[in-house]
């Protein structure tokens, strides 16, 4: 099932960076040759946003999408994509859960 993610790049790992960052076993074999992007679910909150979160105890989310897509960090998404068995980890719809 696909959803539509819309967010802020919060951090960006290419895929010659991949073997240099402490992945999970599951996510750096999903991710293979692609991107790791981690996104601000919703955009850059503003000032309002973060005190009103901050209140309701209702943090901001960051999700984690695996990409063939290029993107630098504060980069704005809207971004087509599938749920993995892992939590709060999503693939871009076209790349697909079994594409490898």
């Amino acid at each position: 099932m696909t959803e539509t993610i819309q967010g802020t790049v919060l951090h960006v790992v290419p895929p010659d960076e991949l073997d240099d960052q402490d992945l999970t076993p599951g996510l750096h074999e999903l991710a293979e040759s692609r991107y790791v992007v981690v996104l601000r679910r919703g955009g850059h909150p503003s000032f309002l946003d973060l005190v009103w979160a901050f209140i309701r105890r209702d943090p901001i989310e960051a999700v984690t999408v695996v990409t063939d897509q290029r993107v630098h960090e504060d980069d704005e998404l809207t971004l087509t994509v599938e749920e993995t068995d892992m939590a709060g980890v999503y693939v871009t719809a076209s790349v697909g859960r079994d594409t490898h």
